[in-house]
């Protein structure tokens, strides 16, 4: 096997990489605008220079924590995960996760799971015709932490609760032993459906784990989900009983016998053989006397399974998962991995060893032109957005540049370390939206992407 880090330079490796895979990449070529300069942009709602992107590009803001929904309920805090759940005319809707933890009162009058919990989901609508925001709201309260998710073949969005409670509210060693008065348990994933709200019933078949991403192949409906309870974690899938339904069926974990562990010392552009070993009970949680949120990680770990160290982001398309490792690798800056279920093999496509090339990556998804954007959560900096080109380049796409001073009311402060999350695409492909965690915002951006090869 070719060593792919000395026959190509970083920024070609990682194109290279995917090429291998098999994304939808034309062959590397030079693109005039592929490493074009970010610019200070100013938010066609606000006026101000928030984001810093490519020439051309522009963006309207939108739902800030605290901005009046319908109803009049306030926006909830922390955005995070979200995806596109469907377009009909020019309007599409998307649902947006809100990474809300500890108690407090949930966020609307919608179905709640736990009266005690303030997490859930809002649902949005834009109108991409006019470049337009519409409206906001609940449409699931009584959740805990709700961080990324993902969307369903039948048009729904699955949030996943990145928190594991037991019914006594103890939330062990990630938030110092506090108690967080609850009512239930969590750390479970809910079906929220685009034209309605959630019923608010959990999904235990999918487990109770520290859960991040969710992808579903559209041709079998096996679920994919990637779990963050660093330092080991595990990759998931669900096996449905019935075709479209979440209630029953076969969790299990990822093995790859000859690499069980591949959180270093993996080799880029090598394929190994994998396989899946089942979970007895998804349900378990914790493991016993602990409050470790390891109970699902340790008995598919028991039987074979592989360990990685915080996968995050996930994204199925054209027969392939696509997944990062948020701090996996021999410098702990991030991997990128790919996994073909006709092959049963799976790939580690790039790890990064500069953080200058690529951070820590979190949230992926595919662009319009099938390439990968890939939301960084860098630790102490200025949070980017970069994405891989269908030339094989790696971009730099957008810059956090969230810097306040209490103009029009929004809350002072140097956001520019906050983290992107919920990076989706609408379905005609002009329309970016992400998230900002912190002060908490959306944005849908839009602009020349074919020029950046995206």
């Amino acid at each position: 096997m070719t060593d792919f880090s000395r026959a190509f330079g970083r920024r070609e490796l990682l194109g290279a990489g995917l090429l291998l895979a098999g994304l939808s990449l034309a062959a590397p070529r030079p693109l005039a605008g592929a490493q074009s300069k970010l610019v200070d942009v100013a938010d066609e709602t606000t006026g101000l220079p928030l984001l810093r992107l490519p020439e051309g590009f522009g963006y309207r803001s939108f739902g800030w924590t605290g901005d009046r929904m319908l109803g009049g309920l306030p926006t909830p805090a922390r955005h995070d995960g979200m995806g596109c759940v469907g377009q009909r005319g020019d309007l599409v809707t998307l649902v947006r996760n809100h990474e809300e933890v500890f108690a407090g009162k949930p966020l609307g009058p919608v179905p709640t799971y736990d009266p005690r919990a303030k997490g859930g989901t809002t649902t949005l609508r834009f109108n991409v015709k006019r470049g337009e925001w519409l409206d906001a709201r609940p449409s699931l309260a009584g959740t805990f932490a709700n961080c990324a998710g993902g969307t369903t073949p039948w048009g729904s969005w699955l949030s996943c609760e990145e928190a594991v409670i037991d019914a006594d509210g103890r939330l062990g060693p990630r938030f110092n032993n506090r108690s967080a008065n609850l009512e239930r348990p969590h750390g479970y994933v809910f079906d929220v459906p685009g034209d309605g709200v959630s019923n608010a019933r959990p999904l235990p078949a999918l487990g109770r784990f520290r859960h991040e991403a969710v992808a579903i192949d559209p041709e079998s409906n096996v679920v994919y989900l990637t779990e963050d309870n660093q330092p080991v974690s595990g990759v998931y899938r669900f096996v449905p009983d019935q075709r479209g339904s979440l209630e029953a069926g076969r969790l299990q974990m990822l093995a790859v016998p000859a690499q069980p562990d591949l959180r270093r010392g993996v080799t880029e552009g090598v394929w190994f053989d994998v396989g899946w070993v089942d979970i007895e009970d998804p349900d378990a949680g914790h493991n016993p006397g602990t409050l470790d949120s390891a109970a699902v990680f340790t008995q598919g770990k028991r039987a074979g399974g592989a360990t990685f160290r915080r996968p995050e982001g996930c994204w199925f398309e054209n027969g392939r998962l696509y997944f990062s490792d948020t701090t996996g690798g021999n410098a702990r800056r991030g991997q990128i991995f790919v996994y073909e279920p006709a092959a049963e093999r799976l790939q580690l496509l790039f790890e990064s060893r500069d953080k200058n090339v690529l951070d820590h990556p979190d949230n992926i998804a595919k662009t319009p032109g099938g390439g990968l954007l890939i939301c960084e959560d860098r630790p102490r900096r200025v949070q980017r957005i970069k994405a891989l080109n269908r030339a094989g380049e790696l971009v730099h796409f957008a810059d956090n540049n969230l810097r306040l001073n209490g103009e029009q009311g929004l809350p002072k402060g140097d956001y520019r370390n906050k983290e992107w999350a919920g990076a989706c695409f609408s379905p005609d492909g002009n329309w970016l939206f992400a998230n900002i965690q912190k002060p908490g915002v959306t944005f849908a951006i839009t602009g020349p992407w074919a020029e950046l090869g995206l």
